[in-house]
């Protein structure tokens, strides 16, 4: 019935940083971008390159993530990458700090973890090979 993720819907605190963060850095492709005057907010509908999208949303005032990372809901999202130290390497030339990397204990996989402008906890997990 569910044929896979959509979107995630993120709320930011300063637009133009995370803006610059999932285009310039992340290398996200900008879908669409509103202005939504009713709601002092922008939306902004990122595609990544197997079609899943982000929604990034701006609104005055949002109250910061309670804690980091283990609030109830979403803890983090994870982006699927050919080579977890090329792309580890790739974020700490951008100035963004990266957690060192980890073997998942069950799938022998890759990963670390990231974070966005606010904080929110990524992470890059080693796709399986073709």
């Amino acid at each position: 019935m569910f044929n896979s993720i959509h979107h995630v819907a993120i709320i930011c605190s300063d637009y133009a940083v995370s803006k610059q963060f999932y285009t310039a850095i992340l290398g996200l492709e900008i879908i669409a971008e509103n202005y939504r005057a009713e709601r002092d907010s922008y939306k902004l509908d990122l595609r990544l390159p197997s079609g899943e999208q982000i929604e990034l949303f701006s609104f005055p005032n949002a109250p910061a993530r309670p804690s980091y990372p283990e609030a109830q809901g979403l803890r983090h999202f994870a982006l699927s990458v050919d080579s977890v130290a090329v792309a580890a390497d790739y974020l700490l030339s951008c100035g963004v700090a990266v957690e060192p990397i980890r073997v998942d204990e069950y799938t022998g996989r890759a990963f670390t973890f990231f974070s966005d402008p606010d904080g929110l906890p990524l992470e890059i997990y080693e796709q399986v090979a073709p």
